[in-house]
C-alpha cells in the first residue's frame, strides 16, 4: 500500500517592506537671538512708547473758569455762576488770557462786558478791582460826549474843551487831557423819567499816587466841556 505524501508549498511570497514614518519634529522655543523675537519685542516697546505719548498729550490741558449762565456787563460774578472746564491751549500765552480754574475767582469780581453761558471767562472781561488806593471821582458829561460803549471797567481819558467865550481867539481853542488812563468804576443808570436826559454821570477811579493831579483836572472840568474817550 502506497502512501501519498502531501507536500505543502515550499516557499511563500516575500512580504513587502512597510515604510517607517519619520519621527515627529518637536518645535523649539526661539532663542533670544532669534530675529523674529527681537523684532516683536521692538514693536511692543514702540507701541508702549506711542501709547504713553498719546495719553500724555490727552492730559495736556489746564483748568479754566467758564460761565454757567449769561451775565451782563456790570454783573458781579458769584460762585454759582461758574463751572470748571479743562481746555487744551496751543501755548501758555493763550491760556494766560483766561482765569485759571486752579484758583478761586476773587470775591466781588465784576464783568466789564457781557459773557454768555458756556463761554470761558477771559481776563479782559473782568473789571479792574477798585481797591482802597483809588479815589472815586464823579464827572458829569453831556450824553453826546460819552461813548455808548463806556461801562464799568472801561479805561478812559478825560478831555476838557474850554468855553469859546473864555478864549480871546476862538481859533486857538484846544482840548486838554486832564485825566489819562483812568478806570471807570461805575456808570449809574439813567433815571426812569419822561424828561430827556442830557447829561450822564461817570465815576472814575484815580490812583492815590496821582491825587496831586486832581485840583487842576477838576478846575478844568468845571470850566469847560467834558469829553470822555474810551481806550481799547
Amino acid at each position: 500500500m502506497s502512501s501519498t505524501t502531501v507536500r505543502g508549498r515550499a516557499d511563500h511570497a516575500p512580504t513587502p517592506d512597510v515604510p517607517v514614518p519619520p519621527a515627529a519634529a518637536r518645535s523649539r522655543r526661539p532663542g533670544w537671538r532669534n530675529p523674529r523675537l527681537v523684532l516683536g519685542l521692538l514693536l511692543v516697546a514702540a507701541s508702549v512708547v506711542a501709547g504713553a505719548r498719546v495719553v500724555g498729550a490727552a492730559d495736556d490741558s489746564v483748568p479754566v473758569w467758564a460761565l454757567a449762565r449769561d451775565l451782563p456787563a456790570g454783573a458781579t460774578v458769584a460762585d454759582g455762576d461758574l463751572e470748571q472746564r479743562r481746555v487744551r491751549f496751543p501755548d501758555a500765552a493763550s491760556a494766560a488770557g483766561y482765569l485759571s480754574g486752579e484758583q478761586p475767582v476773587p470775591a466781588g469780581t465784576v464783568l466789564n462786558r457781557p459773557v454768555a453761558a458756556g463761554d470761558l471767562l477771559p481776563r479782559a472781561a473782568v473789571a479792574p478791582e477798585a481797591g482802597s488806593d483809588l479815589l472815586e471821582v464823579p464827572i458829569s458829561v453831556v450824553s453826546d460826549d460819552l461813548p455808548a460803549t463806556v461801562e464799568q471797567g472801561s479805561v478812559v481819558d478825560v478831555w476838557v474843551t474850554p468855553q469859546v467865550a473864555a478864549v480871546e481867539d476862538a481859533s486857538r481853542v484846544r482840548a486838554e487831557r486832564v485825566l489819562a488812563d483812568v478806570t471807570v468804576v461805575a456808570v449809574p443808570g439813567v433815571a426812569d423819567t419822561l424828561a430827556p436826559q442830557t447829561t450822564r454821570q461817570v465815576i472814575v477811579g484815580v490812583p492815590s499816587d496821582r491825587a496831586a493831579d486832581l485840583p487842576a483836572a477838576l478846575g478844568g472840568i468845571s470850566e469847560g466841556r467834558v469829553v470822555i474817550a474810551r481806550k481799547g
